[in-house]
């Protein structure tokens, strides 16, 4: 069984500022344990499903979080930034079994985490058809693209409702809930237990059932907290600047979906 993970930090255990989540802070290297820690649980509870093959994206930030010390010897990781569109699914292929999230977070204009948002926090609100989108929601569809079953999401209670929403079957852990600028989580160690044996038993039942619905068109839609930003947007090819923050973009394929945000965001 071959498995992509794709690792984010703000919906980790215990995370709540934002300060946490950047290496130039001295609390980041607490948090950086804690996104490590929370992979390694999700890659034990593949590996007893029957995983022999795991490649992680490490999507927070600089790309440079995870410890890779820690891993297990069937992983491959994913440092950095290509570029590519596929974003913090980058190398995903339809050769995977199944995907799943880690350390996931509430979308830009939620309340379900202090650090909600969706790529940039320049971005107050991306939609795709209409529907606000999370991180999660991009990515699940770009798994879409490749017939790639989305099994397993943790992070904040937003995200997992988010991921429930998008297809029922998707299994979620949620470590933390945002209350204002709070947060409310269980401890590490009981994250790291349910996300074990959460994953465990997500990969070991019939996964067709998680595959996402890929529409047949889209409309893009970014609103922005600086009008100067849906300007320079505007300049993108196919893109329109609807009012004075925000600027949209129709296309049938997802992938140029996925293109314009690279470009835009």
């Amino acid at each position: 069984m071959k498995i992509y993970i794709s690792a984010d930090i703000e919906g980790v255990a215990g995370i709540t500022n934002w300060e946490e989540a950047r290496k130039e802070h001295a609390t980041y290297p607490e948090f950086r344990e804690a996104m490590t820690a929370e992979v390694v649980a999700a890659c034990e509870g593949a590996i007893a499903a029957g995983a022999s093959e795991i490649v992680i994206k490490d999507a927070h930030g600089s790309g440079r979080n995870i410890i890779a010390a820690r891993l297990p010897e069937c992983v491959r990781l994913i440092r950095a930034w290509s570029g590519h569109p596929l974003c913090m699914v980058q190398e995903l292929d339809e050769s995977f079994d199944a995907i799943m999230f880690l350390g996931y977070h509430s979308k830009a204009g939620s309340d379900g985490n202090p650090l909600a948002h969706t790529l940039a926090l320049k971005v107050h609100r991306l939609a795709i058809n209409g529907e606000t989108a999370s991180e999660l929601v991009m990515h699940s569809l770009a798994a879409a693209m490749f017939k790639v079953p989305v099994a397993f999401v943790s992070g904040d209670k937003g995200i997992c409702r988010d991921a429930v929403a998008l297809n029922a079957n998707i299994a979620t852990v949620a470590v933390t809930e945002g209350i204002g600028p709070s947060t409310i989580s269980i401890v590490p160690r009981r994250a790291h237990a349910l996300i074990k044996e959460g994953v465990r038993t997500a990969l070991a039942r019939d996964l067709t059932p998680c595959r996402i619905a890929l529409p047949e068109a889209f409309t893009l839609e970014i609103t922005y907290g600086n009008p100067v930003d849906a300007y320079g947007a505007s300049w993108y090819p196919g893109m329109t600047k609807t009012g004075p923050q925000t600027v949209r973009f129709e296309t049938r394929s997802y992938f140029e979906v996925l293109r314009a945000i690279r470009f835009v965001v």
